[in-house]
């Protein structure tokens, strides 16, 4: 559904390593929602609309939203069309508005009123298509209805890409709901909007962007490539669009089809390391993996892109990381001949001497590879040149 890494370049990085020595992957370890919870749980009642369906749940309440909602489709008997768009929504109670959980957020953060003999986290919780959570008393949906023709839809996407942000404030607010896909480009409002500043004026995207999300967009809501509008803004390379969503409120741990977020993007996609360094500030965790197991660090050093390298370690990313070959971000950077990542990595104290599943250490990778010189670099390193190096710690991180 999401576009796979092969959009950022020709070969594949697994494929490049199987020409040096044969894949071992380990096995894939449980998803969160998998996790044992039998010490501490909660028991959820899930209403889901579209089938028909009630079901009782098992939740962790140190999981974080995105692991109950994938519980919750690993566990329907039918599946559902453009199921990332799904979300597990909390109805209005107590004085409270009616909202979809924010998928980053753990369960436990949300009101919990228990009842006998179970505690109910929500009573119940509907898991449901995404849509506007209508904030007015009485709402005419006969009206609202009307608003959403094709010919509506597809000129309010026209009035986004041209910028008029009054006209498109004045629909919001007849009652549009921006929450949906087009079905030409499958896009939504909020992802055109955001990668729209590489070729227009950025501040006017950015005002787009707010109105559309006052107008009830969702910022997790994806486009049909399985991306959020973060996603879009950090391959974009926009540091002010993608700015003004994290102080929208984004998460910079949204994930995209793949389970990948933004930050990995960011790196596979090399251009401003502004955007890397910005979700870091905004506490991005590091560590992200895809289907063959490379971290960010694999990519920074499988791409060459050195200053999100060095943003990365400084954030604490684990240069010890093995990939499904057991490569570590040393071995990628021998394999695929980037020096200048490799100084960096044997600068900050990467172990020279750890094997992949191969047995091969980076010396011998590059060696096999025929990168003779990047061998000799990484053989000539002693452990006195490395220099001092004092990762920010996470706990302490701020927003700026």
């Amino acid at each position: 559904m999401a576009q796979s890494l092969s959009d950022y370049s020709e070969d594949s990085a697994s494929d490049r390593e199987e020409t040096v020595y044969e894949t071992i992957g380990p096995a894939p370890s449980a998803p969160p929602y998998m996790e044992d919870v039998r010490t501490h749980s909660l028991v959820v009642r899930v209403l889901v609309p579209d089938l028909q369906q009630t079901k009782c749940m098992r939740f962790n309440p140190d999981a974080s939203v995105w692991a109950a909602r994938s519980a919750c489709l690993c566990s329907l008997s039918r599946g559902l069309k453009d199921a990332l768009n799904y979300g597990l929504f909390q109805p209005a109670s107590g004085g409270r508005d009616g909202k979809f959980l924010d998928e980053e957020r753990r369960a436990q953060e949300y009101p919990q009123p228990y009842h006998k003999p179970f505690p109910f986290l929500w009573n119940p919780t509907q898991f449901r298509y995404k849509s506007r959570v209508y904030r007015q008393p009485h709402v005419d949906e006969k009206m609202i209805s009307k608003l959403h023709t094709k010919a509506n839809l597809r000129k309010f996407l026209e009035l986004i890409q041209n910028q008029q942000v009054d006209k498109v404030s004045r629909l919001l607010e007849r009652g549009l709901d921006p929450n949906y896909q087009d079905p030409h480009s499958g896009e939504t409002p909020l992802t055109l909007a955001a990668h729209l500043g590489v070729v227009t004026e950025v501040m006017k995207v950015t005002e787009v962007m707010k109105v559309l999300k006052n107008g009830g967009a969702h910022l997790d809501f994806r486009a049909r490539d399985g991306l959020t509008a973060l996603h879009k803004a950090a391959r974009a390379r926009q540091p002010l669009p993608l700015e003004t969503l994290l102080e929208l409120g984004a998460s910079p741990d949204y994930k995209d089809g793949h389970g990948l977020t933004p930050l990995y993007h960011s790196v596979v996609g090399g251009g401003d390391p502004g955007c890397c360094e910005l979700l870091l500030l905004h506490r991005a965790a590091t560590g992200c993996r895809d289907e063959n197991g490379w971290a960010e660090l694999h990519q920074a050093c499988r791409h060459g892109h050195v200053q999100h390298l060095e943003h990365l370690l400084f954030y604490g990313a684990d240069m010890s990381a093995q990939n499904a070959s057991g490569n570590t971000a040393l071995h990628i950077s021998a394999l695929y001949n980037q020096d200048n990542c490799t100084r960096v990595l044997l600068a900050r104290g990467a172990d020279k001497e750890e094997k992949n599943y191969n047995s091969q250490n980076p010396f011998q990778v590059a060696i096999i590879a025929g990168n003779f010189e990047l061998a000799e670099l990484v053989k000539n390193h002693k452990e006195t040149d490395v220099g001092e190096y004092l990762p920010l710690p996470r706990a302490t991180l701020g927003f700026l």
